[in-house]
């Protein structure tokens, strides 16, 4: 678990919603969702796993989230977000099923339908429903309680529906429109939130036919109550009018504002985006200049309608962007802003806690390491180490640490020209001249501490360039590894010392990390000079294959073993002319 994720762990929200893993390329590779957020994302993190959850651990890097006002709302998300990210993780859910909706079809005499799809049919839908079966349900339901029309295709003579009372026969009788017109306004009143009434009947027949001991028809108003609770949860994350809107919310803390914009399309949340920023000014003015240049961006397209908060003037907006923009004030849409400013609440609380928590691991850990050494606080490290392989190809790297952060720009390898092979400390005072003498020369910033991957001998020869030859005062420590080549010590001083330092401090931290760092870029640059000389003494003998076809020859088979084991046909598939695939494969056979 990495810094990141540990610290974003300790100041989850312990709020609805849904979260999205990300590896180390920032792919989302698994979206969930959780009641509480922060235990479930947390118990990824804790305990054992084994199987599906072990691999998906075992790549997360990083993760995001988003707070839903309610657990239904976290689960239609996560499948929007699910179908946008298609997450490698999220097999079972990878499918092109949606949630139901109710359907009141656009016909000369209407049906109530259950459907996966919504077209633009100027038919009338309700949803959408996770639960697929109360949906289902609650359909039949409205079925034999309003008699409107069940058959597809009209018939030419009355079906059973007529003589069970759920169908007043259009194929046959003629049917004055207003009855209809009647009926589907009930019903859509009904789906739209005002059922209380229908529900109220139906408890008063459950008691009935209790009361005349009659349980199988009572239990069958208990069942139809319950689906009506089921389907008719509300539900913010879908509208019921499949309109395109941007949601927008933000937040202010300490100079800083956080923007959220909830892309919603066809009536269904399916993305966000966070920006965080810091403002100079009036916090609405700052959030009408942010809304004016993320439309510049030509990978926002204007919706057709923009949802703000009260705060902020919708006329300048309206204005500035000829696009209807909006304030709701009551209902679903208004608790879609609300929600968007909720997320932009905590995600602007979070970057300070993330702040305040980075700077204890990074430039608080500089100042505790300057405290147990008596500097001043080394915000700028640069540490070296040597490799080589039984005294073969011996090369050194430097890594820069800054405010107690790796700076990768700024790395550097080094092949070792004048110490002798086995010279470990020849090779080290060669490396920290070159590089002083550099920095020197380009008037290159001094660093603030020097560590050395070693013990007193190495330090002894990086002082004796870096105070006697060059000139210059900067502090020299070195880094001792244990048995198990842990970091173990810091030494430091004339004569070098171990400064007492507690194994669980920031500043120890700090020095475990610059030196597993400095050592992992040493070894990489071993290993890649090591198969650069691998590639160059076998295949230099052999006519015909200059650096370009080395080169191709080892991407595409990946080492020279397989090259050596390769067929004719193999070589040729690896783009080979076929005289030289057969010089190089005999080559191979007399080795």
């Amino acid at each position: 678990m990495n810094d990141i994720i540990q610290a974003k762990l300790a100041i989850l929200p312990e709020e609805s919603g849904c979260y999205l893993m990300k590896d180390r390329q920032g792919t989302i590779i698994y979206v969930g969702k959780a009641k509480v957020l922060k235990n479930r994302v947390r118990s990824y993190f804790t305990g054992s796993h084994n199987g599906k959850t072990a691999r998906l651990v075992s790549e997360i890097v990083d993760f995001e989230y988003i707070v839903t006002s309610s657990n239904l709302e976290a689960l239609i998300l996560e499948l929007n977000l699910i179908k946008l990210h298609d997450p490698k993780y999220n097999i079972m859910l990878t499918d092109d099923k949606t949630y139901p909706y109710i359907k009141i079809t656009n016909e000369k005499y209407p049906r109530i339908l259950t459907t996966r799809k919504v077209k633009k049919d100027k038919a009338k839908y309700f949803g959408p429903y996770p639960n697929a079966f109360a949906a289902n349900e609650t359909r039949k339901m409205l079925d034999r309680i309003y008699p409107l029309r069940k058959c597809a295709q009209l018939p030419n003579q009355v079906c059973l529906y007529y003589h069970l009372g759920q169908c007043l026969a259009p194929c046959v009788k003629d049917i004055d429109e207003q009855v209809y017109e009647n009926m589907i306004e009930e019903i859509s009143k009904f789906l739209n939130g005002g059922y209380v009434d229908v529900k109220k009947d139906l408890e008063e027949k459950m008691l009935e036919a209790a009361d005349k001991l009659e349980f199988e028809r009572a239990k069958e108003f208990r069942d139809q109550i319950a689906h009506i609770e089921t389907v008719m949860q509300k539900q913010k994350i879908v509208t019921g009018d499949l309109s395109d809107r941007d949601v927008f919310g933000y937040a202010v803390e300490k100079g800083w504002m956080c923007a959220q914009v909830f892309f919603v399309r066809q009536g269904k949340l399916i993305e966000r985006d966070v920006s965080v920023f810091p403002i100079y000014g009036d916090p609405d003015e700052e959030f009408l200049t942010f809304v004016g240049r993320f439309y510049e961006s030509p990978q926002h397209l204007k919706p057709k309608e923009i949802f703000i908060p009260a705060t902020v003037d919708e006329t300048i907006l309206q204005n500035l962007l000829d696009v209807k923009v909006i304030i709701p004030k009551r209902g679903s849409k208004k608790e879609l802003v609300d929600m968007a400013i909720k997320n932009a609440q905590i995600a602007i609380h979070e970057k300070f806690q993330l702040i305040e928590r980075q700077e204890e691991r990074t430039v608080g850990a500089c100042e505790a390491l300057g405290v147990a050494m008596g500097i001043t606080p080394p915000l700028r490290i640069e540490a070296f180490d040597n490799s080589h392989m039984h005294g073969a190809d011996p090369v050194s790297a430097m890594v820069v640490f800054i405010d107690g952060k790796p700076a990768k720009k700024e790395y550097r390898k080094y092949k070792t020209r004048e110490a002798a092979k086995h010279d470990d400390y020849g090779a080290m005072q060669e490396v920290i001249r070159r590089r002083y003498i550099r920095v020197l020369r380009e008037n290159l910033p001094l660093p603030d501490l020097i560590i050395i991957d070693g013990g007193k001998g190495q330090m002894e020869v990086a002082r004796e360039v870096v105070e006697d030859e060059l000139g210059l005062y900067i502090p020299i420590a070195g880094l001792a590894k244990d048995s198990k080549h842990n970091t173990s010590q810091l030494l430091f001083g004339d004569p070098p010392e171990p400064i007492a330092m507690k194994r669980t401090s920031d500043g120890f931290y700090l020095l475990q990390r610059i030196q597993d760092e400095v050592h992992r870029f040493a070894i990489t640059f071993l290993r890649q000079q090591q198969q650069a000389h691998a590639i160059t003494s076998v295949l230099d003998g052999i006519e015909g294959v200059g650096p370009k076809r080395k080169q191709q020859l080892l991407k595409h088979f990946g080492s020279v073993k397989k090259i050596r084991e390769a067929t004719i046909e193999e070589l040729i598939e690896a783009g080979m002319p076929s005289t030289l695939a057969i010089s190089i494969n005999s080559y191979f056979q007399k080795e």
